[in-house]
């Protein structure tokens, strides 16, 4: 495993993708059951993320967004379709091999940070490096190292009650990004902050897009959040609406 700061590829505005997209999702299906009736969640869903993208997927309650996101990242399993990323298809994986691909390739941010309130901030980042074979002094550069990242060096010795909901989804966002994934999923991540704590998490996450080459797939309701991405997509009754006008605008 790499540390974390390390220049990725940097997208920019015209440039060619890799041909080969990180994420190809194929005639995807999703239902649940409630009671006797199954519910269709999501329905012959096709698209492709390339690396380096920054996607938001929108749409309203009810929608599938976050079902969509939970496939994406290896929470939940499809009925049907395909998921590859990184070339591999991940749909057909034991609940093992899951949980052993998701550790290695994507982190998670949440609305409401998740995170343990009895750990300081670093004992919360540190916590996905407990399952590596990283020594003591190894994981202890790692999580310095994003701490500082994202601008909390000197809170490193705090709990989560000790800190403002913007500093919390801060320590949440290097715990995602400690195991130096490709992948970060984000649900509503700005959602429970105020307008400038929700501004500074939006410029991290660009900033994790454009310095250090992560794919950021995050489910957002607000606008204005979702202007900072470099695609849109909706979603409605788990179908893919599209909608040209926000393709790469802003990037």
């Amino acid at each position: 495993m790499t540390l974390l700061l390390q220049p990725g590829p940097c997208r920019r505005s015209g440039e060619k993708m890799d041909s080969e997209p990180l994420v190809r999702i194929t005639g995807v299906a999703k239902s649940y059951r409630r009671g006797s009736q199954l519910v269709p969640v999501l329905e012959d869903i096709t698209f492709a993320i390339p690396s380096g993208e920054f996607l938001a997927l929108m749409g309203p309650s009810g929608s599938g967004k976050s079902t969509l996101l939970n496939l994406i990242a290896g929470i939940d399993t499809v009925d049907s379709g395909s998921i590859l990323i990184g070339g591999e298809e991940i749909t057909g994986l034991s609940e093992q091999e899951m949980a052993a691909w998701r550790s290695m390739n994507v982190g998670f941010i949440f609305q409401f940070y998740n995170l343990i309130p009895v750990l300081t901030a670093f004992e919360n980042v540190e916590l996905p490096l407990l399952l590596t074979g990283l020594s003591r002094r190894e994981r202890r550069s790692h999580v310095d190292t994003v701490l500082e990242l994202v601008g909390l060096s000197d809170r490193m010795d705090h709990y989560p009650g000790q800190l403002s909901g913007g500093q919390q989804q801060r320590v949440a966002i290097a715990r995602a990004i400690v195991t130096d994934p490709a992948i970060i999923v984000a649900d509503e991540p700005t959602g429970d902050l105020d307008r400038v704590s929700a501004g500074d998490i939006l410029l991290l996450l660009d900033r994790l897009v454009r310095e250090f080459g992560k794919t950021v797939i995050m489910v957002t309701h607000d606008p204005r959040a979702a202007e900072k991405a470099h695609r849109v997509i909706h979603l409605e009754k788990g179908l893919l609406v599209t909608d040209p006008g926000f393709h790469d605008s802003h990037h």
